[in-house]
């Protein structure tokens, strides 16, 4: 497997790219990763990297069929 086979099999999106698959801000990821209540997340050193299964599973955690049930 080379390089290009290895980037493009990579499941984990930067900050940006994961705001991107959520339809998100990234502010608003940065922030829900101090307060809480986000999706998960890994660090990598100074690198903060999502993995797209886990914001798949975040998102379906997150849906309703009315207002009133949360």
């Amino acid at each position: 497997m080379d390089r290009d086979d290895i980037r493009n099999s990579n499941s984990f999106l930067t900050n940006s790219e994961a705001a991107d698959f959520l339809r998100l801000s990234p502010r608003t990821l940065e922030k829900q990763r101090v307060v809480g209540g986000g999706p998960p997340f890994r660090k990598f050193g100074r690198r903060v990297l999502y993995d797209q299964a886990d914001l798949q599973k975040w998102a379906e955690d997150r849906r309703f069929d009315s207002t009133s049930q949360f």
